[in-house]
């Protein structure tokens, strides 16, 4: 298993909607934060399947730990000191995080529309 030394969101690297999401979450996190195209970067975390790279972006933990979908955007922005009430409520609401997860997946699954 691989650990980066800082936090590393694996994205698609090719999708124009989500090129504009990371460049404002990048804003946001500074260099807190590392953005790797999933593509180049998976060799260097085996932890990581790239069929979850495909549904949704991947947060890769300095120990470890992989974070999935709505749920890796929130520790992102929290990471970068931002929107950290999305990741607080996300871990006390078990609807929140529902409705938050459902709503990432439909965003994802209808990428190419927005």
């Amino acid at each position: 298993m691989t650990t980066p030394a800082k936090p590393t969101l694996l994205w698609d690297g090719e999708c124009g909607f989500c090129a504009r999401w990371v460049r404002r979450w990048q804003k946001a996190t500074g260099d807190a934060v590392d953005y790797r195209p999933y593509p180049e970067a998976l060799a260097e975390f085996p932890q990581v399947r790239a069929a979850d790279c495909v549904k949704a972006v991947q947060l890769v933990l300095p120990d470890g730990t992989v974070l999935s979908g709505a749920h890796a955007v929130f520790q992102t922005l929290a990471f970068g000191g931002r929107a950290r009430w999305l990741l607080w409520l996300s871990q006390r609401s078990r609807c929140f995080r529902w409705w938050a997860e459902a709503a990432y997946r439909f965003v994802a699954a209808n990428r190419s529309r927005f």
